[in-house]
């Protein structure tokens, strides 16, 4: 009975849980949205990629229907000559291996304070991480 006494206390009580359920209920379908438009991004910047691609081997594909591609690749894949002509095989001297790269660390990201994990929650931001 003390809430009926006073009705501003319910009444703020209960705009701040409609205002609360409202804000919860556009969280998500904006976070799909965002997570949406990244997608059609990733997608088009894919499709980009193999368009390029495409042409390129399309290139290729018409370069090898010529004499001179098939002359060369047979030359350095098969080591073909010409009559007349003398080849030659160049060797590595034993005990010379290749070298390797070394191995870079990448370091750790710094964790985040929960104030950076809401932002990046309410933003979409988290969803880079995942995927």
């Amino acid at each position: 009975m003390t809430l009926l006494r006073r009705p501003g206390i319910a009444l703020v009580t209960l705009l701040f849980l409609l205002l609360g359920a409202a804000f919860l209920t556009q969280v998500v379908p904006y976070r799909q949205i965002i997570e949406a438009q990244r997608q059609v991004s990733s997608a088009e910047a894919q499709l980009a990629s193999l368009e390029a691609e495409n042409e390129l081997l399309q290139a290729d594909v018409a370069a090898l229907n010529t004499d001179e591609e098939i002359e060369k690749l047979a030359r350095e894949k098969l080591g073909y000559v010409q009559p007349g002509e003398t080849a030659y095989v160049v060797l590595d001297p034993p005990g010379s291996a290749p070298t390797t790269p070394p191995v870079v660390e990448t370091p750790l990201p710094p964790e985040k304070t929960w104030v950076d994990q809401i932002w990046d929650f309410l933003t979409g931001d988290d969803l880079d991480d995942s995927g």
